[in-house]
């Protein structure tokens, strides 16, 4: 092999690669670097919940046991197919698409990925405005409290708070000061609204 040769061999250029450790190759007899990384024989180990040990290789080794692998390797018939059906997985319990519960569909309430994906879209569809201006969580909390749609304009807003405001105020329930609570909630629903770029 020529200079050029080994400059290339040597060099970091295939993915994978460990360099600078002081490992020989795993193989019996071999005195290359381990610089490559690959699964123990035997597989993982029974108590843990992973790939297991691994082993590592110089290139020529880790091609050859490349070239060996077989995935399907101890598996029945059964579980083979099982394994190369297109939707081989989607079936177990997985996280939900985000760490906000009940605010998007959950990957395990569907057979088909696609039917996940669809639905996770139009919930989000749901929530946008018709003239696309972006409402917050805090807006939306708001416009609840209001008793408001997500597609409600200043118009309406404006309209909506006074509605609230005489329902709520003690000056026109004769004194009752039993609704102030509900009053405060309006008025700082509106207050936080009519500040926001969707009501402008």
């Amino acid at each position: 092999m020529d200079d050029e040769g080994v400059k290339r061999r040597a060099g970091p250029r295939f993915h994978g690669r460990i360099e600078g450790t002081s490992r020989l190759c795993a193989q019996p007899g071999c005195e290359q670097p381990g610089e490559f990384r690959a699964p123990a024989i035997g597989g993982a180990r029974a108590s843990f919940d992973g790939p297991g040990e691994y082993r590592f290789l110089c290139l020529d080794h880790v091609r050859a046991f490349n070239s060996g692998y077989n995935f399907f390797a101890g598996m029945s018939p059964d579980e083979i197919e099982t394994q190369q059906t297109p939707y081989a997985g989607w079936e177990r319990e997985t996280r939900a698409f985000s760490p906000r519960r009940g605010d998007v569909p959950r990957w395990a309430d569907f057979v088909d990925p696609l039917d996940a994906i669809g639905a996770k879209f139009a919930r989000a569809a749901e929530r946008e405005r018709k003239d696309g201006r972006e409402l917050s969580e805090g807006d939306r909390k708001a416009l609840k409290v209001l008793g408001l749609d997500k597609d409600a304009d200043r118009r309406a807003l404006r309209t909506r708070y006074a509605e609230l405001v005489r329902r709520f105020h003690p000056d026109r329930n004769g004194g009752d000061r039993s609704h102030e609570k509900a009053l405060q909630d309006v008025i700082s629903a509106y207050t936080q609204l009519k500040a926001r770029p969707a009501f402008a």
